[in-house]
C-alpha cells in the first residue's frame, strides 16, 4: 500500500523547475497471529523516474521523522539512496 504524502518544487542548478512527489509505502509483514506494518518511501519526479525503499522499519516515528527530513530538503529520487545510507 502506498500513501501520497506531499509535493515540493524546487529550481536545480541549472534554474529548471523541478518537481517530486513523496509517498510512505507501508508493507505487512505476518508473525503468527500478528500482522506488523514495515514502512518505506518512494520519491517521484513525475514523468522523469521513480525511486522507491521499501521497508525501512517498523517504526511510525522514525519514519515521519525520515519523511519530513526528505521534504524539508527536497530531497529527489536521485539522491534518496545516499540520504537512506547515512540515515540507517
Amino acid at each position: 500500500m502506498e500513501l501520497y504524502i506531499t509535493s515540493r518544487q524546487t529550481d536545480d542548478e541549472q534554474g529548471n523547475q523541478r518537481r517530486f512527489e513523496y509517498y510512505l509505502t507501508i508493507d505487512c509483514i505476518e508473525a503468527g497471529n500478528f500482522c506488523f506494518e514495515n514502512y518505506g518511501v518512494r520519491i517521484t519526479e513525475p514523468g522523469i523516474r521513480t525511486q522507491a525503499i521499501p521497508a525501512l522499519t517498523t517504526s511510525a516515528l522514525r519514519i515521519d521523522q525520515l519523511m519530513t527530513m526528505l521534504v524539508d530538503n527536497t530531497v529527489g529520487p536521485v539522491g534518496l539512496r545516499d540520504v537512506i545510507e547515512d540515515w540507517l
